[in-house]
């Protein structure tokens, strides 16, 4: 069955919005008239049912393409997210090469939270993939919360738990990053739907740091679209995308 049957509108027209919301930072509203200057007359409150509907299923299955930590070297640390006008914390970890690992939303700020990250951030890696060091900042819900998988088998028994400030200089970063997304939100109403979009806004992220070239056939950001829409079944599929791509590059060679 297909992923977009009874929409109004095409699939790729879904996954469009969706990534451009996701990708730019713009409000609803504002997406609604740059698809209306495309003749793509939908209502902002569509779209953001859209969002809601199809980018937590982005990041799910391109989930095994982006997420590939390339060092097992970790920065841990956490944000903070307005929902109904109270704060929540996005607790994220990325590698020391600035690469995203995992994220996840909670209403607390406790070890009992940063256990649940971690296990999460943890759970499907391959042993060599699982983090040599972890740095935090002093904050010590980590250093029970690392205690804890350790002793659950969950995490490796050698991780060293570092808390050295400046290294989580490049986490810092890149929450002001991810902020530039969330900053036209103004609020989110609730728990589900502010995680919901973060999951858009974080694989975007991801593959717009280049976390999934590999699959990227064309490259830029029209490759970025199209790991999208195969995730989907929209267009040619990998192997005869992979062909067309070389034969316009042998076309495109001098005689």
């Amino acid at each position: 069955m297909s992923d977009f049957k009874w929409r109004q509108f095409e699939g790729e027209i879904i996954l469009w919005a969706v990534r451009w919301y996701c990708r730019y930072g713009i409000s609803y509203r504002d997406l609604e008239q740059m698809m209306g200057e495309r003749d793509v007359l939908v209502d902002h409150s569509t779209i953001y049912r859209w969002v809601q509907r199809y980018a937590p299923e982005i990041e799910k299955r391109l989930r095994g393409q982006w997420r590939r930590p390339q060092s097992t070297s970790w920065r841990v640390d956490e944000t903070y997210v307005k929902v109904r006008g109270e704060w929540a914390y996005l607790y994220r970890a990325l590698d020391k090469h600035g690469n995203t690992i995992d994220y996840y939303l909670s209403p607390t700020r406790n070890a009992k939270a940063a256990k649940r990250f971690l296990g999460k951030a943890l759970n499907g890696l391959k042993d060599w993939e699982k983090p040599e060091v972890i740095n935090t900042d002093k904050a010590p819900t980590y250093g029970i919360a690392i205690s804890e998988l350790k002793s659950e088998g969950k995490c490796p028994a050698e991780t060293m738990h570092r808390q050295v400030k400046y290294l989580n200089n490049v986490v810092e970063a890149d929450h002001g990053k991810l902020k530039q997304l969330i900053g036209p939100v103004r609020g989110f109403k609730t728990l589900k739907t502010a995680y919901a979009t973060i999951r858009g806004f974080e694989v975007m992220r991801a593959l717009r740091k280049g976390q999934a070239a590999i699959f990227h056939l064309t490259g830029g950001v029209r490759g970025e679209a199209r790991i999208v829409e195969r995730a989907f079944g929209i267009g040619a599929g990998p192997l005869a995308e992979a062909l067309a791509v070389i034969g316009e590059r042998i076309t495109l060679q001098p005689a």
